[in-house]
């Protein structure tokens, strides 16, 4: 079954609804974009049947959606493994995303109908919990990407997110890449077997990073020869969730990491110490019904009482557990940003300080137990560190961070549809590119070709390496180099004449080969499309002697 692809720009019928939930008591603002879907269907509209995974695809693209961009169980036909059991998942044919289907949709047309598929995942995609939301579109992405890679070996899969769903596609995608299998077995899917990644927005982006981490190049995904633009640097500024970075393991080279300069989701300048602790605890309220309600309600108060309650308390805990905190350079606004992470723990909740003593064992009084000469120097590392971790707020909350980053039609939020320079060596906008990279991977696990991993480039090269050395050594054993003189090529040597016999150079087969160059003596390929190449195993030749003597050549040969 056929995904379908529209190029049209957002419809009518989708509202976009953006808010900016103030934070009084923090003096700082949490954003958050919305894509709400108007034309819900009934249960009885939609005639929900269940679709199996026991179609097996070459490729599957998994999407995730924004804020309110997913499909619903009771609403869209959803994914069942081959038993029945549902999956929170459904053919891009039975779901639309105005946004996603740009990208994940491109194949389509490019492959023979069955080869490629693309499914969106089912996760809350809301801001009622903004953590609980994205920890489940993370468990609904591995539990089906586990479904089909059960069901189909074989298949090979691409992750692409948006927003909301940028933040759940790093997650999944850094908990895959950086696997150890159990018995040569992945607990989700093999990592070799997911050939890109696309995150738009991402929240997870550390300072300054390229939009292509991981990667032998910069400028593009490994295997993937269109530049993206000129040179290898990404706007300044990091996400605004960077606990969530990290590496993405074994998927390094194969992660596109897109960010627009204005983009606050990804792009907040560095010393905004202030926005990244109300980030934080916007990520433990309920944000839908804050926004609904457009203020305080005494029920969403408590909710926020109760936030700053919590991480009011695991912060003196914090201090407490070291032995003297006011000795130390840590601030208390970096105490703050580190217990508000929503998956903080202690390191070891079940210990205790012991209460300091005197030589006789009884308890020391407060002014001796606590070594207050400290004291002033910690008080002007507070103003110095606060003042120096916030530098950027004022500017960037002087600045309309709402419109700048959501404002329908203009903000930065969304200009990965409308982003291309070309006089600046940017011909694609990032989805264009996005769908353009997607339709190689497509058209490669068509036909077959090799994924184009740092292993498998690795294992070639070994090979390709060991058998030059054989066949160098086998012809020196043969061969008894002259002194001087060097016969050309088709030139007839007389018994008992030695040539030296030059070794076969070794070609990496991951690497494409410029198709107006020969490669080794041979023609080049006249398919265009045929860059890359793979060595035949044997290709290096010996001459025996009283023999005429041949070039040695390395033959190669397009990679399915």
């Amino acid at each position: 079954m056929s995904s379908r692809f529209t190029t049209r720009r957002p419809a009518n019928r989708r509202r976009l609804a953006t808010s900016a939930v103030a934070f009084v008591s923090l003096g700082a603002m949490a954003v958050g974009a919305a894509v709400l879907t108007t034309d819900k269907l009934s249960t009885s509209d939609a005639q929900v049947e269940l679709v199996s995974t026991a179609t097996c695809y070459d490729m599957v693209s998994i999407a995730v959606g924004g804020r309110g961009d997913s499909p619903r169980t009771g609403q869209t036909k959803m994914l069942t493994t081959p038993d029945g059991k549902p999956l929170p998942a459904a053919l891009a044919d039975d779901f639309q995303s105005d946004w996603i289907d740009q990208m994940v949709g491109a194949p389509n047309g490019a492959v023979q109908e069955g080869s490629y598929a693309a499914v969106y995942i089912e996760y809350p995609a809301d801001m009622s919990s903004y953590e609980d939301s994205v920890g489940t579109g993370v468990e609904n992405t591995k539990s089906v990407m586990n479904a089909i890679a059960a069901s189909c070996p074989d298949t090979r899969f691409a992750i692409v997110g948006y927003s909301e769903g940028a933040d759940v596609t790093r997650r999944a995608a850094m908990e895959i890449g950086n696997q150890t299998p159990e018995n040569g077995q992945y607990a989700i899917v093999d990592p070799n077997n997911v050939v890109g990644v696309v995150i738009l927005a991402d929240a997870g982006r550390t300072d300054g990073e390229g939009p292509f981490p991981g990667s032998e190049s910069g400028t593009n995904p490994d295997g993937f020869d269109t530049k993206y633009q000129n040179g290898t640097g990404g706007p300044g500024g990091a996400g605004a969730l960077p606990s969530t970075s990290g590496s993405f393991g074994a998927l390094d080279g194969k992660v596109a990491s897109f960010c627009s300069q204005r983009d606050l989701t990804c792009a907040m300048p560095q010393n905004t110490s202030l926005l990244h602790l109300a980030a934080n605890v916007g990520r433990q309220l309920d944000v839908d019904t804050m926004q609904r309600d457009n203020t305080l309600t005494p029920a969403t108060g408590a909710d926020l009482a109760m936030t700053l309650g919590r991480i009011a308390v695991a912060a003196f805990a914090d201090i407490t557990s070291q032995d003297n905190w006011l000795a130390g350079d840590e601030t208390f606004l970096e105490v703050l940003i580190k217990v508000s992470e929503p998956g903080y723990t202690p390191a070891d909740p079940t210990s205790k300080v012991a209460a300091k003593t005197d030589e006789n064992g009884e308890p020391l009084p407060a002014e001796t137990a606590v070594n207050l000469a400290y004291l002033p120097s910690k008080v002007a590392k507070e103003i110095i560190g606060f003042i120096g971790s916030n530098t950027d707020t004022v500017s960037v909350a002087m600045n309309d961070p709402y419109g700048q980053t959501l404002e329908p039609g203009t903000g930065a939020h969304f200009d990965y549809w409308r982003d291309s320079d070309a006089s600046n060596g940017k011909p694609l906008t990032s989805a264009q590119y996005a769908a353009a990279w997607l339709t190689q991977l497509a058209k490669d696990a068509e036909a077959g070709k090799p994924i184009k991993s740092k292993e498998v480039q690795q294992e070639a090269r070994m090979v390709v390496l060991s058998e030059t050395t054989t066949a160098t050594t086998a012809a020196a054993s043969t061969t008894t180099a002259a002194p001087t003189g060097v016969a050309a090529p088709g030139v007839a040597v007389q018994p008992g004449a030695a040539l030296p016999v030059a070794p076969a150079v070794p070609v990496d087969p991951a690497l494409p080969v410029d198709p107006v160059l020969p490669v080794d003596g041979q023609l080049p390929a006249q398919d265009p499309a045929a860059a890359s190449v793979a060595v035949t195993p044997g290709a290096a030749a010996s001459v025996a002697p009283n023999t005429a003597a041949v070039p040695t050549t390395t033959t190669v040969t397009p990679a399915r």
